[in-house]
């Protein structure tokens, strides 16, 4: 029998609906949702079952409806008593991933991540970060033109190393309109300028680290029941302290998200459950392995399905 990695997705996986099935269906969902408004002291419920979308799209409001969908649902599917072997987070879901391993209380994941977003929104002025969706390039080659583009002058780094073919940059405006330009020099088929809200996992959201660093070193991080394997490094990880370090780092590095995939697969993982809104993860995924089974828990109907 191979392993099971739960995983859990970030931004830009959220829609407006997201988790209300499982709140209508599901005592212990519900009372995750709750537990969320309460913490927020205000209706995140609400906003993630009827929107507006704009609103939901607002990177403070997406983290903490987003973690609370993902905890929802795994709540839903633990019912069902599957336990998995690792769990990991893309960005923003590596909290989910902490609370399902016990690392984080729900409710103070779900402040931080809230503080997390604002932090995120504050930490460069509105037009001068961006990101971009570089398709089809090499990774030593993309960092190759980053590289020679920032020791120029303008910073652009890489930002998430989603699956083969498929790596996201960030940095400053003109760094990232750089890459858009050049990139077929790095091999790239297609850049794709992203709509977000700031330069998130680059050296730029240093001031957002620097506050995230101090908020989460108020909350409690026990060690971990299952290994945690860390988007900064790709490597499992049960110590809480060490955890908590990583989350700081997280921020202003690279999502190491192939490398994660592969790390678990290397492990013996054949089965990954993604636990949370879309199915942005199992689209990554297969790009990165076809081989392995990918089931996603993106209602409460879902999670009853694919336990059978």
């Amino acid at each position: 029998m191979g392993k099971i990695a739960f995983v859990f997705p970030g931004q830009g996986a959220q829609a407006v609906g997201m988790g209300k099935d499982a709140y209508e269906s599901s005592a212990a969902a519900k009372a995750i949702y709750d537990k969320a408004d309460e913490a927020l002291g205000y209706s995140i419920s609400k906003l993630s079952f009827e929107g507006p979308e704009e609103e939901l799209r607002q990177t403070a409001n997406t983290q903490p409806a987003l973690l609370a969908t993902s905890v929802a649902l795994l709540e839903v599917y633990k019912e069902q008593g599957l336990k998995p072997d690792y769990v990991a987070g893309h960005s923003l879901g590596e909290y989910s991933a902490l609370v399902a391993a016990g690392v984080l209380e729900f409710a103070d994941a779900v402040k931080l991540v809230r503080a997390r977003g604002q932090f995120m929104e504050q930490a460069v002025p509105g037009g001068q970060g961006a990101m971009a969706a570089v398709l089809g390039a090499e990774r030593a080659a993309l960092q190759a033109l980053c590289s020679e583009i920032t020791a120029a002058g303008t910073v652009v780094e890489l930002a998430n190393v989603n699956c083969p073919g498929q790596i996201v940059v960030s940095g400053s405006a003109a760094g990232v309109a750089a890459v858009v330009e050049r990139g077929k020099e790095a091999g790239a088929k297609r850049v794709i300028p992203l709509e977000v809200s700031g330069p998130f996992h680059s050296s730029l959201m240093q001031p957002a680290a620097d506050k995230l660093a101090e908020a989460l070193g108020q909350a409690e991080f026990r060690n971990a029941s299952v290994p945690v394997v860390a988007n900064v490094h790709a490597r499992p990880v049960t110590s809480g302290a060490e955890l908590r370090e990583l989350l700081v780092k997280q921020v202003v590095s690279p999502v190491q998200w192939e490398d994660t995939i592969a790390y678990l697969i290397g492990e013996g993982v054949d089965t990954f459950v993604e636990i949370g809104s879309g199915t942005v993860l199992a689209g990554l995924i297969k790009k990165i392995d076809k081989s392995v089974r990918i089931v996603s828990v993106n209602s409460a109907a879902a999670a009853s399905a694919v336990a059978e």
